[in-house]
């Protein structure tokens, strides 16, 4: 590991300064100090943030804000999130070991890298991610923990958060700072699709901090869940995973908000299923029809292609079993 430097940000003005200036803000080190141990990251100064806000606080609205700084086991834990948002509860217990849920924050959460063995090795030779312009070398390697939505000739990496599929399909905003001022962007839209720039991973601009995560009030009589499908039952990364929130009215679907983990560079909103569903009597042949257009622009490898049967089967049996139990 290379020399560094370390300090702690008192407060939202230094850490955005701190970004301002280059330097690498540290929340639980999970993910950051994983890459610098293989060499992948390289900072020359770390600026711990693990002193902002990490308080879970309800919104004038109905709503939760939640502090940057709160560790993933409180935020899975906290009665308000296990009784109006129990997939976002059951993701964040679904991801990594209890020791790392204890250390990680929702801010590092969102912000953790791919965990792409081509990206996490610096030894391979093409990763756009790590080194732009050095090509992508899951393209015609392993790829079975790979995109087969959303990618593109320059990267077919995943997203590895669990968390950040629940905040898909619950509409969360995430709150940033920055010297400018502040501003707030929907979770959906803060992640990037690789395209031609694929080192870029957010739409954080130079000098802005994660400061906050904000949840809309739940509606009423919704129902959730998230499944998770793994190679093993434990620390392991989703080949696909589902967060799904529905509302039914006498067998009617009026509400439905459905995301997906595993199969694209960021978490997936099935925007065109949704609007498929919404008001329909969802049967399970209106669910498979409804998914195939969210799959249609699937660009499946040989070594990935189940994942489209199984992310389709899974939703149908996540979303039988919510509307199953609301009728």
């Amino acid at each position: 590991m290379i020399p560094f430097s370390y300090s702690r940000a008192g407060t939202a003005e230094q850490a955005t300064a701190a970004a301002a200036s280059g330097h690498r803000l540290l929340g639980g080190g999970t993910n950051l100090v994983d890459l610098m141990r293989r060499g992948v990251e390289q900072p020359e100064r770390l600026v711990d943030v693990t002193g902002l806000s990490d308080d879970i606080r309800p919104t004038p609205q109905g709503g939760l804000m939640i502090g940057g700084a709160v560790r993933n086991a409180a935020l899975a834990g906290h009665p308000a999130v296990r009784r109006e948002y129990p997939v976002l509860s059951r993701a964040v217990l679904a991801g990594a070991s209890a020791q790392i849920r204890n250390m990680a924050t929702v801010a590092g959460n969102i912000m953790q890298r791919t965990r792409c063995a081509y990206f996490t090795d610096a030894a391979t030779r093409g990763c756009n991610k790590r080194s732009p312009g050095s090509g992508c070398d899951a393209q015609g390697g392993f790829s079975r923990y790979h995109a087969i939505l959303g990618g593109s000739s320059a990267c077919i990496a995943t997203h590895p958060s669990d968390m950040c599929v629940a905040l898909a399909a619950l509409d969360a905003q995430v709150h940033l700072a920055s010297a400018a001022g502040l501003r707030v962007v929907p979770l959906v839209e803060f992640h990037r699709l690789p395209g031609d720039a694929p080192h870029l991973d957010t739409v954080l601009q130079p000098g802005e901090i994660i400061t906050a995560l904000e949840l809309p009030p739940p509606p009423a009589a919704m129902r959730s869940a998230y499944r998770k499908v793994r190679d093993r039952a434990s620390y392991a990364f989703a080949l696909v995973s589902v967060a799904a929130c529905v509302t039914v009215d006498r067998g009617t679907l009026t509400d439905i908000r459905l995301a997906f983990g595993g199969i694209a560079p960021k978490p997936w909103r099935a925007l065109r299923a949704e609007e498929a569903l919404r008001g329909t009597p969802a049967t399970p042949q209106a669910i498979a029809a409804a998914l195939a257009l969210d799959f249609a622009e699937a660009k499946p490898l040989d070594g990935n292609a189940f994942k489209l049967p199984l992310a389709s089967r899974t939703a149908m049996a996540v979303l039988a079993d919510l509307i199953g139990d609301a009728a």
